[in-house]
């Protein structure tokens, strides 16, 4: 551990000093488009497109400025130096991978969670539109008035676009920017009326009231699917955890079978396999499942 010493501080300065760079240029390309901003007076676009990873944070709720990036990168990468330094570098690669691909379904459940409620929220918010609508506002007006009343997850997402309105992007910009980020497709078909509205003007109330009934209807159809499919999907679990199960059951009673297996170099082959195709099958029946 003491000739790991160096090794372990050496890539803890490279970290910080990436870590610091990075801020400095994000920073310093954040102050530049402000000062252009500034400069011009006049609308411009502020609109900037997110990356993979961002987008993936943004969806699930979490911040991704520079301060909100900063303690779990530096957590993360810590945890790192302190397995090598104790286990080595392939203590290391494997904690890290397992710390990923926890990261990674945690990320996926909340952001699915998340999805599933906004979706059911949004109803509500284009009914507060339309009743603003025919307290004769406009539909700008509309938008901001309800994104207020909106609850949480749907008000936070909405808050961006209610940020880009506020820097002067327009409401068919804004709306397109979150459908483009979300991914959903009622929000597609918001982002669709809006700018067909904005475009070619047209009556928004019958165009957001029939897109309230599109919404409830393909609600009413998912949860006719999902009772449908219940069948296939408890076929699949059970399909899915038997063999671990078995596995598990014969390895508890009879471990001295299992370690002669693991001891021949030909049972110890048959082994890996079997735990590959496990795999490969658990992540097929998981898309499947996904998928209906």
């Amino acid at each position: 551990m003491i000739m790991n010493a160096p090794i372990l501080f050496g890539l803890l300065a490279l970290m910080l000093f990436l870590l610091s760079w990075w801020l400095v240029v994000k920073g310093t390309r954040k102050l530049r488009s402000e000062s252009v901003a500034g400069r011009l007076g006049r609308q411009v676009n502020v609109r900037r497109t997110p990356g993979r990873i961002e987008k993936i944070m943004i969806k699930s709720g979490f911040d991704t400025g520079s301060v909100g990036l900063l303690w779990p990168s530096v957590t993360f990468a810590g945890c790192l130096l302190g397995v090598y330094a104790l286990a080595g570098g392939l203590g290391a690669l494997m904690v890290g991978g397992a710390l990923l691909l926890v990261v990674r379904v945690f990320l996926g459940v909340r952001l699915r969670r998340r999805i599933r409620k906004m979706v059911m929220q949004l109803p509500a918010f284009l009914d507060h539109i339309v009743r603003s609508l025919k307290a004769g506002r406009t539909l700008p007006d509309a938008f901001e008035l309800a994104i207020s009343a909106a609850p949480n997850p749907l008000k936070a997402a909405l808050g961006r676009s209610q940020r880009f309105i506020e820097r002067g992007v327009s409401l068919e910009e804004a709306m397109g920017d979150m459908a483009a980020i979300y991914n959903i497709k009622e929000l597609h078909l918001l982002a669709m009326a809006v700018r067909v509205n904005q475009k070619y003007g047209g009556n928004a109330l019958e165009m957001l009231g029939n897109l309230i009934g599109i919404i409830h209807e393909r609600d009413k159809a998912g949860r006719h699917l999902k009772a449908m499919t219940g069948e296939t999907r408890v076929s699949a679990l059970v399909l899915g955890i038997l063999p671990v199960s078995l596995a598990a059951y014969v390895f508890i009673s009879s471990p001295d079978f299992f370690m002669e297996l693991w001891q021949d170099p030909s049972g110890k082959f048959i082994l890996l396999i079997s735990f590959m195709f496990q795999l490969l099958g658990s992540l097929l029946l998981w898309r499947m499942l996904r998928s209906i």
